[in-house]
């Protein structure tokens, strides 16, 4: 019998705790509440400013193959620009745009998140060059998002986006650009989505520059992670 009271308790404990994490990771209300308590933190300790990127693992139904390809777990990236009392990321989503920061946290996988900034920052990001990284960054608002990650202006993809707002604005380039035959294409997801989009032809001449290039920039410093 307490053999059986014991098993019972631990059976409830672990259905307790299967609960908690759905209700932590799954549910809407509690991952937004979450995330506002995350910003609320990041501004008291002045740990975001305009030009950060932020960087995530996305819910998006190509984040597994971009996770394959380059192998990092860094799926979608954005640029943080601030607007009146908020904080927005500057995003290539469908269509490109401006999206609250906590929603932005929120939407991401588990809603961990790492936020890096230029070493120099307070030299380069003067208050003159985040308007004018703000209105490159316009030029791009609206316009599609790009699944074939060509490197033309007509449509853009995330890492993209902040890398052409940035080397326009800057002169700087971060991330180092690559072509898509770099990427390791073998892994089955993969192949299956290049062969929806490309079919046949797929242009492995094409200019890249993924989320983890961009990460990975030596002119770079992490000023927040909750991973």
């Amino acid at each position: 019998m307490r053999k059986i009271v014991i098993i019972s308790g631990i059976a409830a404990l672990i259905i307790i705790g299967a609960l908690y994490a759905k209700r932590k990771y799954y549910d809407p209300r509690h991952r937004m509440d979450h995330a506002r308590r995350e910003i609320n933190a990041l501004v008291d300790k002045g740990e975001v400013q305009n030009g950060d990127l932020i960087f995530q693992t996305s819910l998006s139904r190509q984040s597994i193959a971009i996770q394959l390809a380059t192998q990092s777990k860094y799926s979608h990236c954005g640029l943080i620009f601030k607007k009146g009392n908020g904080f927005f990321v500057f995003e290539a989503v469908q269509p490109v745009k401006l999206t609250p920061l906590n929603h932005w946290i929120a939407r991401g996988k588990e809603g961990k998140f790492v936020i890096k900034r230029l070493k120099n920052a307070g030299k380069i990001l003067t208050p003159s060059t985040c308007e004018k990284m703000m209105a490159i960054g316009n030029q791009f608002k609206g316009k599609s998002y790009d699944l074939t990650f060509e490197w033309s202006d007509d449509k853009i993809y995330c890492s993209e986006l902040i890398w052409k707002i940035y080397e326009r604005a800057t002169g700087l380039q971060i991330g180092k650009l690559q072509r898509l035959r770099d990427f390791n294409l073998s892994d089955p997801a993969v192949q299956s989505i290049m062969k929806k989009r490309y079919g046949n032809r797929i242009p492995l001449e094409e200019t890249v520059i993924s989320p983890v290039s961009i990460f990975d920039s030596e002119l770079l410093r992490v000023v927040k992670t909750n991973e």
